[in-house]
């Protein structure tokens, strides 16, 4: 953390400070009131040290320090106390601390009024504030204010500067830089650039719809694969990332993107993984199976050809290391994980560029690839990426969403049930020819499954996407789709909106720690025609919420949208016609962290969860439920793992919650999980990673 130098003012600077405090407002309250944007504001929570949850003990310099929690406290029964003697350089502060978790998140050019209660028997302390630049991290921002010695608590409150740009997050704090005692109580910060009245949203546009920022650094690499590492980092594949002149030099690219410092680390990549499936192990590590063995002739003699290699990533050393090889080669094959940890794989392009109907088994337990008389086969022809979602009774339904699979026999989706070997259609999906590059997710939660797919086009006749979306229940006796609601309309690029008819293909779904699935990206047309809109689609009624903020980039063919753990969604790649690929980073803010301070997960018993368990963990304050939402690996509008199991809870009478953990591991395939915990106002916690075995 950068902190700023204070020594003793001379009365040049008072005077200035002085000037400053009263343009800003110190000791004049907010006209009105919005939600409190801190959280713990009134000191009231505890961690295992005894110090206020989400606040540390921060500073430099010389002389002696204690800081304390007093019960002498403006409300509640809680106050921080910093007492300062024999101190000529540094200062000393109690401030909020900076992770994504505790520190309030902001809008750059919106200004936020501060407030906090406190006394003070020195008149070297001013009001601190440090922003995070999504760039280059923390650093010190600005002094806001001077207050004034106080015997009894007084109110202190200020107005911010504009929020500067690429600024996601701010803490602030009261300083103290001479001998004395200052006492801290019930702070409030609200956004100042809305007016309302009460505890609600004062974000404006945000409140509703969220809001999205372009990252002010480019992306190292193109990323056609993502995948969240449970370490919270993100890795992020290209290998010759679409590009032919890559491939016959041989230069292949992937690199690890840290959300917290704005920063990438370069990876070894030693094939090309463009076009790979891949999925999370048990063990937190990442297999990428397949990818590009060739590009087109120029002769027309053969297509793109598919790897049969595999890697395995292991996020403890960023680096890739070599698997044993599949029985046949793979380019877009799905990768899903089974309940006992074994994953399997369908479809893709062969090595001789004819579409693959050989099922590979990765053993988990063997960390090797299964041989191909080990492996059961349907000899069925799936697609490319075709979404393959693990049903609570070990079967597989594919889903009718894939990548350049128009035109394959039945009746666009089906239950495989791989121990009997069994295919048998699934009525119901309509258009199944005009599904490609649609996405399908697992609905929230996962104990319910129902399934939801979500527009697609087909690249071969080059028609109009279409709006149209289908929802099952696999736990009917005889599942079948029935169409959902209707995708919204959004505008061109030329500033048209779009016909009632007209929809989307490369859509991307993201399941949110609130239960919604948020919908973004797309396009009209293969690889061309990119649409604005964005909406979130809530399970619980089946309907569509349209006019969700939208991505600032278009976000086409090669996109990828994802859940990071601190709850925002991450998006990235564009690759329209021209072969260009926009190397742009965006961030989605959902509207659910304008709507107050999160709640924390202030301890978590135990990491490692087995089936059936109770698990015990410590909040802050009062929540309405908690899930695992597992980490996403999607390429193409296609990651079939991704899900939200639902936790029920047994609340104590000490505020502490036990888990409740289902016994059914394909519910929740094992490996790395993010919980969540969520309050009323649907506002989620930061995730705690958990592992699952």
């Amino acid at each position: 953390m950068i902190r700023t130098s204070h020594r003793k003012a001379g009365p040049a600077l008072l005077a200035v400070l002085a000037l400053l405090a009263l343009m800003l407002g110190v000791a004049a309250r907010p006209a009105y009131a919005g939600a409190d944007l801190v959280v713990n504001p009134g000191l009231e929570a505890l961690d295992a040290n005894g110090f206020p949850v989400c606040w540390e003990q921060a500073g430099w310099g010389n002389g002696s320090v204690n800081y304390a929690v007093t019960h002498t406290a403006h409300g509640g029964g809680n106050a921080m106390q910093i007492t300062v003697s024999n101190v000529t350089t540094g200062d000393r502060k109690a401030m909020m601390l900076e992770n994504p978790s505790c520190a309030p998140s902001v809008t750059p050019g919106h200004q936020y009024d501060l407030g906090v209660w406190y006394t003070s028997t020195s008149a070297d302390t001013v009001l601190t504030a440090f922003r995070h630049d999504v760039a280059n991290g923390w650093q010190y921002w600005t002094d806001l204010a001077t207050l004034p010695v106080a015997g009894a608590y007084t109110q202190a409150g200020v107005r911010t500067p504009v929020i500067p740009p690429n600024t996601d997050q701010i803490t602030w704090g009261v300083t103290i830089y001479g001998t004395g005692t200052l006492t801290t109580d019930d702070y409030s910060m609200q956004d100042a650039t809305v007016p309302a009245t009460g505890d609600v949203c004062t974000a404006g546009p945000a409140c509703t719809q969220g809001s999205w920022a372009v990252m002010p650094f480019p992306n190292p690499v193109r990323s056609m694969h993502a995948i969240v590492l449970h370490n919270g980092k993100v890795l992020l594949m290209a290998g010759s990332g679409n590009d032919p002149m890559a491939f016959q030099a041989g230069t292949f690219n992937s690199a690890v993107y840290d959300p917290g410092t704005g920063t990438f680390a370069q990876v070894p990549t030693p094939a090309d993984m463009f076009c790979s499936g891949h999925v999370q192990l048990p063990d937190g590590r990442v297999l990428i199976m397949g990818g590009t063995k060739a590009y087109p002739a120029a002769d027309g003699s053969h297509g793109y050809e598919g790897l049969n290699t595999s890697y395995v990533f292991d996020p403890a050393t960023n680096a890739y290391t070599q698997a044993d090889d599949m029985n046949d080669g793979h380019w877009y094959p799905s990768a899903t994980e089974m309940g006992d940890g074994d994953i399997i794989t369908f479809g893709g392009l062969r090595g001789d560029s004819s579409g693959s109907v050989t099922q590979e088994v990765f053993s988990s337990s063997a960390n090797a690839w299964q041989p191909l008389n080990a492996v059961h086969q349907s000899w069925n022809f799936f697609g490319l990426y075709p979404s393959m979602i693990l049903m609570q009774d070990g079967r597989l339904f594919y889903t009718g969403s894939h990548v350049f699979g128009n035109g394959t026999a039945g009746s666009g989706a089906s239950i495989y049930d791989y121990d009997a070997n069994t295919v048998t259609d699934v009525p119901g999906l309509q258009s199944k020819d005009t599904r490609d590059q649609s996405m399908s997710v697992l609905l929230p939660p996962a104990q319910d499954q129902r399934v939801l797919t979500m527009g697609g086009g087909n690249i071969v006749t080059n028609v109009d996407a279409g709006r149209q979306t289908d929802i099952i229940d696999l736990k009917a006796a005889s599942p079948s789709y029935t169409p959902g609601p209707l995708i919204p309309t959004g505008t061109l690029a030329n500033g048209q909106p779009e016909s009632a008819s007209q929809g989307k293909m490369y859509v991307s779904t993201v399941l949110l720690p609130n239960g919604q699935v948020f919908e973004t990206n797309g396009a009209l047309h293969n690889r061309a025609d990119p649409v604005t809109e964005a909406s979130m689609f809530d399970p619980a009624t089946d309907t569509f919420t349209p006019g969700m903020a939208t991505d600032p980039i278009s976000r086409t063919y090669h996109s990828a949208s994802f859940l990071l753990p601190d709850g925002r969604v991450m998006t990235v790649g564009d690759n329209p016609g021209n072969g260009s690929f926009d190397m742009h980073v965006s961030i989605y803010t959902p509207p659910y962290l304008y709507h107050g301070a999160r709640p924390q997960i202030t301890g978590v018993a135990n990491t490692m969860w087995s089936y059936g368990s109770s698990q015990h963990i410590t909040v802050d304050a009062p929540i309405v439920r908690a899930e695992l939402i597992r980490p996403a690996a999607v390429t193409h509008s296609s990651d079939p793992n991704q899900r939200f199991v639902d936790l029920p809870m047994t609340v104590h009478s000490d505020g502490s919650i036990d888990l409740n953990v289902t016994s059914n591991p394909n519910l929740a395939p094992p490996g790395y999980y993010m919980l969540y915990v969520v309050d009323a106002a649907g506002v989620p916690s930061v995730a705690s990673w958990v592992h699952l075995m």
